[in-house]
């Protein structure tokens, strides 16, 4: 297994000691989150959890869970126990940019009704600030998407449409993805609003204090970062 791939598995391992039996799970999307669906379905297959039952962010990772043996119930307005998912960028304050994976918007639905959400990632992912390294994803409706990106780029000039064949990146909500350069400086919630109050924009990749915690993983170990 390559050396990032081994420290996304550490990162999740540790993060999936935190499920309990009887918990409603936010089972998070992408290729860090995977490894908290196969543990936990391990637990179960072994006997060592009872009766969790998962509401997954995306329709890969529904898939997956049930084929490790978790039962998914769709969302709901009950609360979560607990939600585990990955990031694309954590700031020393624990806000977050998410979506390269394509599922912000089912992500932050489930996972704001989370009691404690719960990120898993490897050292790569820590940043000084937001967009150091990550483009912010915007889901956006397709009808009328250039128009809406003419107005995106108003608030940051610089980004692109996901495209990464011949047609638009389409999300299981049948959207497409505006992948957005931010500036060196900015007010994450003030753009955030901004965004969110542009005509023809679903949600933003902005997950801003919503983490508890995080585990992540570096070559020298796992280290539990807690929201200042």
């Amino acid at each position: 297994m390559p050396e990032l791939e081994a420290l996304k598995q550490e990162a999740a391992l540790r993060a999936v000691t935190l499920v309990r039996s009887g918990m409603r799970v936010g089972l998070g999307t992408g290729s860090t989150a995977k490894y908290a669906i196969e543990a936990i379905g391990e637990r179960l297959a072994s006997g060592d959890l009872r009766g969790v039952v998962g509401v997954a962010t995306s329709d890969a990772s529904e898939a997956l869970a049930r084929r490790v043996g978790i039962p998914v119930e769709p969302l709901d307005p009950r609360p979560l126990d607990l939600a585990i998912d990955g990031a694309d960028e954590i700031d020393p304050q624990l806000n977050l940019i998410k979506g390269l994976g394509g599922a912000l918007l089912r992500e932050k639905l489930t996972e704001v009704q989370a009691r404690e959400l719960v990120i898993i990632a490897d050292h790569t992912k820590l940043v000084t600030r937001l967009g150091e390294k990550a483009p912010l994803p915007v889901e956006i409706a397709r009808f009328g998407f250039l128009s809406t990106i003419e107005r995106l780029r108003q608030l940051v000039p610089g980004g692109r449409l996901r495209q990464p064949g011949a047609q638009p990146y389409v999300t299981d909500n049948g959207n497409y993805i505006y992948d957005a350069q931010l500036p060196e400086r900015f007010d994450a919630a003030g753009l955030e609003r901004q965004l969110k109050g542009t005509l023809g924009v679903v949600e933003t990749g902005f997950f801003l204090g919503m983490a508890q915690r995080a585990f992540v993983a570096a070559p020298e170990g796992v280290r539990e970062l807690r929201c200042p």
